[in-house]
């Protein structure tokens, strides 16, 4: 299926009045590859005013390229983010243009705290001083976390339930040998009795483009989301057995052909169970409408990264498209399409319009349960309906923020450490509204959100700090009539 075949879709879901609005935000969402300059990153690169008023002809040539401060890190990895290399002529006049470029995929690798590219200048030659301060790569952490999607829908709908939170320990050797590879060993109880066993390595060839990824996964748990009821998921516990029983193999291929092009495609086999009890609950719960459930799927994902900061962009754009196939043993086909794009526009020095925008669809069209979970799943969040969710087989979500920078400052680190001596904080004000639409055939009568456009809006606080920390604070409403404080935790891309 064609990108505009799919985006057609997705209008005749919505009522007409909505589409030119609709166009707009897309149109803005497509020109977002257009790269803007940092304005803030630039004040913290020197470089000879003469070159800014260099004579366009005029260039340079790299002759050396120094990297100091990767105790871990392999040159190559590094060199493999820089937009030149030795021997490299630059234009005098984008050369301010090539630093930051550098700076920005430099951070972008999540290898470093901090990264400065210094030009070291003699006549028409440039030495480059590649300056990182490397992360922390060992975390042997305890681990704790909430089950549900959000904090809020643990904290009241739940009423903070200790029983709804997973614990153990995660083993986590990022760069594990210097190549920007991530070794995982997850020992997870709790709601969940997990064992998970991830080895990641991004780049097994000389050119550095090809790379992969091997997982095992075994999991069990008591209680299982059986059906959702008034907009809300509806759950079933038993003490006494576990309810639900996954095994999971998979093996993915990455290829990296440039610094902002990612393609990976992956293959995992898949063997998913759930006890009689929900079965009788729910006799469409799988698609073969069985206790087991025994599949194969193909992922295929592209991602495009072209923004000042992956994990809170300001300025530039972000894009990411999916297409899965299951299939398998018996009537289980399932496709799924889905998109998602990010749109960072600097409106002044300290502000900046994001706008972003989700599509999914699934075909054949049927009436499994775990096929039809749509919006309040994963990335398909609403601002403002956080305690709902909203069944369907096919929609999609607009975003609208404006951000003003509220303050930026660093706190030193009552820790000694030579690479993490200071602990940066930005806050950003904001205000923002929703659009969204989760379309489905058969609708329950109680679940009074299918079919229909929905609407929330709201202000906020995000706070962005160290290892792409992004702690957020928002005063939602919607078209319930309901308003409320909501805490999230989650990066924007």
């Amino acid at each position: 299926m064609s990108s505009q075949s799919t985006f057609n879709n997705f209008l005749f879901l919505v009522p007409k009045g909505l589409h030119g609005a609709i166009i707009f935000v897309s149109c803005l969402l497509f020109l977002g590859n257009l790269q803007a300059q940092d304005l803030e990153l630039v004040k913290k690169i020197k470089i000879d005013t003469v070159l800014f008023h260099a004579n366009p002809t005029d260039s340079i040539r790299v002759k050396q390229i120094a990297i100091v401060g990767n105790k871990r890190t392999k040159p190559m990895i590094i060199l493999r983010e820089l937009p030149f290399q030795e021997g490299t002529r630059i234009a005098k006049h984008d050369l301010e243009r090539e630093l930051l470029l550098a700076k920005r995929q430099l951070i972008n690798t999540a290898l470093f705290v901090d990264a400065q590219v210094q030009p070291i200048l003699s006549d028409s030659l440039v030495e480059m001083q590649v300056v990182v301060k490397e992360r922390w790569y060992l975390f042997p952490l305890p681990y704790f976390k909430l089950i549900d999607r959000n904090f809020n829908q643990w904290w009241v709908d739940q009423k903070r339930s200790l029983e709804r939170v997973n614990y153990g320990v995660k083993f986590i050797q990022n760069n594990f040998t210097g190549r920007n590879d991530n070794l995982d060993i997850w020992l997870i109880t709790g709601y969940t009795q997990q064992v998970t066993l991830r080895y990641d390595l991004p780049f097994i060839d000389k050119k550095l483009r090809s790379g992969f990824n091997i997982g095992l996964a075994y999991s069990t748990q008591r209680e299982v989301n059986y059906a959702t009821s008034d907009n809300k998921q509806q759950f079933f516990r038993l003490d006494d057995r576990y309810l639900r029983k996954l095994i999971r193999a998979d093996l993915t291929y990455s290829y990296r052909p440039g610094v902002k092009q990612r393609h990976s495609f992956r293959i995992a086999y898949v063997d998913e169970s759930v006890d009689d009890t929900i079965i009788k609950k729910t006799p469409n719960y799988f698609v073969n409408q069985e206790k087991q459930f025994q599949y194969i799927d193909f992922n295929y994902r592209f991602k495009f990264y072209n923004a000042d900061y992956n994990a809170y962009p300001t300025n530039g754009f972000l894009f990411e498209g999916n297409l899965y196939h299951r299939g398998g043993f018996g009537p289980t086909q399932l496709w799924l399409i889905n998109t998602r794009a990010v749109y960072a526009l600097p409106l002044a020095k300290t502000s900046f319009l994001h706008l972003e925008g989700l599509l999914q669809m699934k075909f054949p069209v049927n009436n499994a349960f775990t096929d039809q979970r749509l919006l309040g799943y994963g990335s398909m969040q609403m601002r403002g309906l956080e305690y709902n969710v909203v069944d369907g087989m096919k929609g999609g979500i607009l975003k609208t923020t404006i951000h003003q920078k509220l303050i930026g400052f660093d706190i030193r680190n009552p820790f000694k450490s030579k690479t993490h001596d200071k602990i940066p904080f930005r806050l950003y004000l904001k205000a923002y509204t929703d659009l969204g639409y989760a379309h489905i055939t058969n609708p329950k009568i109680d679940n009074t959100l299918n079919n229909k456009v929905l609407h929330t809006y709201g202000f906020g606080l995000d706070i962005i700090s160290i290892y792409d920390f992004v702690f957020k604070i928002e005063y939602s409403f919607n078209q319930l009539g309901k308003y409320g404080l909501y805490l999230q935790s989650r990066n924007d891309f």
